[in-house]
């Protein structure tokens, strides 16, 4: 990048860089401290990526996502998720793009809030 000119980058981590909450609402000066290989290896980036602003000027935000795509467990109690209807954004994307479905609805703007939008932890 350093090579071609990038002066800017967006890393796509996680809120998994925090680790458990030590309070909540968690905010950006919350500690970090990973708790699983995942996001130790997302806040590794995000060092790597200061380090890389240091020396090269190469400017970066990391976005500390919470929960992208949606989780909904197996009520069954197996392993892995439940996809019986299907609720996740990227799997319902893809089945759109692909033609597998029409279309998908997109949510989010009639919220009892005061612009209307979701609130999230």
């Amino acid at each position: 990048m350093i090579e071609y000119g990038v002066k800017s980058f967006i890393f796509s981590s996680t809120a998994a860089t925090f680790g458990e909450p030590e309070y909540i609402p968690i905010d950006e000066t919350h500690p970090q401290k990973t708790i699983n290989p995942y996001g130790h290896s997302k806040l590794m980036v995000e060092q790597i990526l200061s380090d890389f602003d240091h020396a090269y000027g190469l400017k970066s935000v990391s976005l500390r996502y919470f929960n992208v795509a949606g989780e909904d467990a197996d009520a069954g109690g197996e392993l892995g998720e439940r996809h019986i209807p299907e609720t996740h954004l990227v799997p319902l994307v893809l089945q759109a793009a692909s033609g597998r479905r029409d279309n998908i609805a997109i949510f989010g703007t009639d919220y009892d809030t005061p612009d209307g939008t979701c609130v999230r932890d």
